[in-house]
């Protein structure tokens, strides 16, 4: 087998290579390692829990509407630590830089990144760059280490029967951002990426009331990620076609290029099981913060397996975990 694209794209042909790239025996700190497959590790110390997680961004292009491959590389990973319960507080930053890349490109990549860590209340601590020659790389690529504390651990296999999935907004926003500004479509509405740091409003969400699993629905979007977590539950998901937030012009780009929107990433979303009792109290604290106005709940947890979606028209449909994004190089 050979590495293709299909392989980076987060749905079930990356779960081939992972195979491969998860043959580690030492992968334990004596917490949620990397065994788990979850959105970071977990590892005690000291009485805390530190959660530690890490990403690479190759986003092509690096500026889109909405953001650029600086506030996505913080982004990314201060979610990737709130969706294990932690609170955001240092990162690491390595950048591989292209030979002719402009400097006032890192300039303004530098600027967004500073922004998103204002925003998410956490520092980069410490870096490493380095140069390869021209037409070695894509312009640049950036590794993003994060660690955090987490008073309570949430994890993504948590989900039973009786839970209500919400969603925290418009699904599908980031890829096809990209997408279209890739495709110069002219839409009216402009469609900009939901590219956002999470941290403060699920630190105000946790405190509402109790997160059985959650998830940011990034590479492979919706589908891939709330068929990963019924999957690793052993739960049935049962979706509402009609309760599901979907910008009408991410719709109409979407239908003109075939792809569902459910299946592309998103870069400042998140998904969550919560108990049913718990849902209002969550949802409140959700639509009181600027990234969480359009939170809904968008269907419930019953036992079985699969994830259904009951159909506008009154039919259902699997919701299958796609193959890969339809849309490469968006984180």
């Amino acid at each position: 087998m050979k590495v293709n694209m299909m392989h980076g794209a987060g749905g079930e042909v990356m779960g081939e290579l992972l195979q491969t790239l998860t043959k580690f025996t030492h992968n334990n700190a004596g917490g949620i390692g990397l065994e788990a497959l979850d959105d970071g590790a977990v590892i005690p110390f000291a009485g805390e829990n530190l959660v530690f997680t890490t990403d690479s961004h190759v986003v092509r292009p690096i500026f889109f509407p909405g953001g650029d491959i600086g506030r996505i590389s913080v982004c990314g990973t201060v979610n990737d630590l709130a969706m294990m319960g932690g609170r955001p507080i240092a990162l690491s930053c390595g950048m591989i830089i292209e030979e002719g890349f402009e400097t006032a490109n890192l300039e303004r990549i530098v600027a967004s990144m500073d922004e998103a860590l204002g925003e998410a209340g956490a520092s980069i601590v410490t870096g490493d760059t380095k140069v390869v020659e021209r037409g070695a790389l894509d312009g640049i690529a950036i590794n993003t280490a994060g660690i955090g504390i987490a008073k309570r651990i949430v994890r993504d296999n948590g989900l039973v029967p009786g839970d209500v999935i919400i969603v925290s907004g418009t699904l599908g926003d980031h890829g096809l951002a990209i997408m279209a500004h890739r495709e110069g479509f002219d839409l009216g509405e402009q469609i900009h990426s939901d590219v956002a740091p999470l941290s403060k409003m699920m630190e105000k969400v946790m405190e509402a009331g109790t997160i059985h699993a959650m998830k940011d629905p990034t590479r492979g979007g919706f589908a891939s990620a709330i068929n990963e977590m019924a999957k690793k539950a052993g739960v049935c998901v049962r979706i509402r076609e009609d309760q599901v937030p979907i910008r009408k012009s991410v719709k109409s780009a979407a239908a003109m290029l075939g792809i569902d929107p459910l299946e592309v990433a998103n870069e400042g979303k998140v998904v969550m099981g919560v108990p049913a009792m718990d849902a209002d109290a969550i949802l409140a604290a959700l639509r009181s913060h600027k990234y969480g106005k359009d939170a809904t709940v968008i269907g419930t947890v019953t036992t079985g397996a699969h994830v259904i979606m009951e159909t506008a028209i009154g039919g259902e449909r699997f919701i299958e975990p796609p193959m890969g994004d339809p849309v490469p190089r968006v984180c």
